[in-house]
């Protein structure tokens, strides 16, 4: 995968590599020393049955996506699900 800087990720969707949107990118945590992406933080759909999800999710109900899931960014950013 190509590079992709950081403001170009800001409000993206989020969808699935089965075609299913899980929301939008809140934020991307990452390792201060190393500087190594860890997880996207993803602000699930509405209509996404988060419970069926096997991410993991913080008090806020957003998603812990690693970053090794990502497949691709264009219009989206497409994870393996």
């Amino acid at each position: 995968m190509s590079d992709v800087l950081a403001e170009n990720l800001s409000g993206k969707s989020v969808m699935g590599s089965d075609g299913t949107e899980l929301g939008m990118l809140y934020n991307i945590t990452m390792n201060l020393k190393t500087g190594a992406l860890n997880d996207l933080l993803v602000s699930p759909n509405d209509e996404f049955p988060v419970g069926d999800s096997r991410f993991q999710q913080d008090e806020q109900g957003r998603l812990h996506v690693p970053v090794s899931r990502v497949q691709a960014v264009k219009d989206y950013i497409v994870i393996d699900r």
